[in-house]
């Protein structure tokens, strides 16, 4: 990870510009570069071999200022726009639904430069008379205030994790006779993360400390001593680094795992047996007993090992007492998956890109899932483009055995709960995912409606990133997602756990609920390109999370399995 993501400075230069009254077209320029480079995880190696401009959308301004980033650690052009604009503007850009436009208008006519600025002006009621504003608007950015500074200090897992990880592997190939874990929220997979916790068995602490200390990833250390490092890294986010005995490691590693909630519990059981567990081992009395794995410390303690997603108290204590712990859904279990987009509509890449991608996963079906007419902002499909696609997968499906393209469509359930197209295009696909896109503040009571509908349709096979939730963006529309789930199960609607670390929706903590009530789970990428098939990673660590097995996932089924599955959704509803 450099010190920001290339793309998240592109589009904070676009929105500094806009907010600053600059050429449309030039703003633009920003915002779309960044869009495109967010799809690309080899920034690195195509500004070392002078191959950006290769990028459609990268000309030679653009070019250069991403090479001085990647050079210097800072684009001039970038720093100068910053300093002619009070820090706290690109605060209020976090605030949803509150874009650069309104920003102008917040700056210009009222001098509002930051977030406790904005809400007092709120307060006041001075944006009602503003242009564009009113009272609904004025309320929503008060919730939207309150918002941000709920989840501030909060990072994305999709985003922290492959970082933290290529800091352990650092570490591990510095350090190779220490032992080297990422423990803590990040262990256990939780969707939003506060801090990197690493946790180190060494002999020499020093050692361990003097080299974590001087990555370049770290901006400031704000303590260092025998048995805790802690630093701020240059992305934000706080890191500590603990070090222990090798003997202490495997307690140490459950301790600083947690949860909190679920230490508790273990030192309790620990007491009741006789024994006293912390972070520096498992004793009988004052004599240590000897563990050498946390398994070990588990069976000490009469349970089965649990895994460190469920590690959360919410039921995983008892079911290893009576060793009914599920067993867990992996990567390698699945055989696809579902809702891909392709250059047709908002995606970047083609069929063939896809199935590259797809097989390097070891995947043998995908399912094309392009928006439908109403998404007329993210290009969705007309009726014709939908038959030129069905066309293009049937020739390829022919030219390639071994692999297969579903076709489906991405279907806005529109506000009054129908779907796009008419029957006769819809019973064409081979499935459907239905999701709301529009509308989202509707009454608990309507929205909930507008979805049963959705999911009585008998061609609607899936239901879309159930509650359209974006993590740290956007809450999720007003649901009750119990009430979801047992619509699901009444009409055999699969729901989808979007793996998107943007949306990991549906919740882990739904999961076990519908798990329980028969509702089968859909781990599907919400792929944009080829490289975002691999975001089915996050989908599994959430799937654990919430209890799920191989066999209640649809796409741990071969193709035949699927193709089935879906025509007896469809058959199961039309009678």
């Amino acid at each position: 990870m450099q010190r920001r993501s290339i793309p998240v400075i592109l589009d904070e230069i676009g929105a500094l510009l806009e907010i600053e009254g600059e050429n449309p077209f030039k703003v633009k320029a920003y915002y779309n570069a960044a869009k495109i480079l967010a799809g690309y995880d080899d920034l690195d190696a195509l500004i070392e071999q002078g191959r950006l401009r290769e990028i459609k959308g990268i000309g030679e301004t653009l070019s250069a200022k991403i090479a001085e980033y990647h050079e210097t650690g800072k684009i001039a052009f970038y720093e100068e726009l910053k300093q002619k604009m009070p820090a706290g503007l690109l605060e209020l850009l976090h605030i949803p639904n509150l874009g650069p436009r309104k920003i102008k208008v917040l700056y210009d006519d009222l001098g509002i430069t930051n977030l406790g600025e904005l809400e007092y002006a709120c307060q006041e009621n001075r944006l009602i008379s503003l242009f564009g504003f009113g009272a609904k608007t004025q309320e929503k950015i008060l919730r939207g205030i309150e918002f941000v500074r709920r989840h501030k200090g909060e990072f994305l897992f999709g985003e922290i994790y492959p970082f933290a990880t290529a800091l352990k592997q650092r570490l591990g190939q510095a350090l190779p006779k220490a032992l080297i874990e990422v423990c803590g929220s990040i262990r256990r997979k939780k969707e939003i993360v506060r801090d990197i916790d690493f946790l180190a068995a060494a002999e020499d602490w020093r050692e361990v400390s003097r080299y974590f200390v001087a990555m370049p990833e770290v901006e400031e250390v704000i303590a260092e001593g025998e048995t805790k490092t802690s630093c701020r890294l240059v992305s934000g986010i706080n890191a500590d680094l603990r070090v222990v005995d090798r003997g202490s490691f495997p307690c140490a590693l459950i301790y600083f795992t947690g949860s909190k909630e679920h230490n508790v519990r273990l030192r309790g059981l620990a007491r009741k047996g006789g024994l006293k567990l912390n972070e520096y081992g498992l004793f009988e009395g004052e004599r240590p007993i000897e563990v050498r794995s946390e398994a070990d410390v588990y069976e000490r303690l009469g349970l089965s090992y649990v895994p460190p997603e469920l590690r959360e108290d919410r039921g995983e204590i008892e079911a290893a007492q009576a060793h009914t712990l599920p067993s867990l859904v992996e990567l390698g279990d699945l055989k696809g998956t579902f809702h891909v987009h392709t250059e047709m509509s908002d995606g970047t890449d083609t069929l063939e890109a896809m199935a590259k991608s797809a097989h390097t996963l070891g995947l043998a079906y995908v399912g094309i899932c392009d928006h439908s007419r109403s998404a007329y902002y993210a290009g969705g499909l007309k009726a014709e483009e939908v038959l030129s696609q069905w066309d293009a997968i049937d020739r390829f499906n022919a030219e390639h055995p071994g692999f297969v393209f579903f076709k489906g469509i991405e279907s806005d359930i529109l506000p009054d709960g129908s779907l796009d197209y008419s029957d006769e295009l819809l019973a064409g696909f081979d499935f459907v995912v239905a999701s709301v896109h529009s509308a989202f503040t509707m009454s608990q009571a309507d929205m909930e409606a507008r979805l049963f509908r959705a999911m009585e349709n008998p061609f609607t096979t899936i239901l879309g990133h159930p509650t359209g939730r974006l993590l740290l963006g956007r809450e999720g529309y007003r649901v009750d997602m119990g009430r979801i789930i047992d619509a699901a199960a009444a009409t055999g609607v699969v729901i989808e756990l979007n793996a998107s670390p943007y949306r990991l929706d549906i919740d882990w903590r739904y999961l076990k609920l519908a798990k329980e009530r028969g509702v089968v789970i859909a781990i599907n990428p919400d792929a944009h390109s080829a490289k975002g098939l691999a975001e089915i990673f996050y989908g599994v660590g959430i799937a654990r999370k919430g209890w799920l097995e191989a066999h209640d996932v649809l796409n741990t089924q071969d193709a035949g399995a699927v193709l089935q599955f879906f025509r007896k959704v469809r058959d199961g509803k039309k009678h």
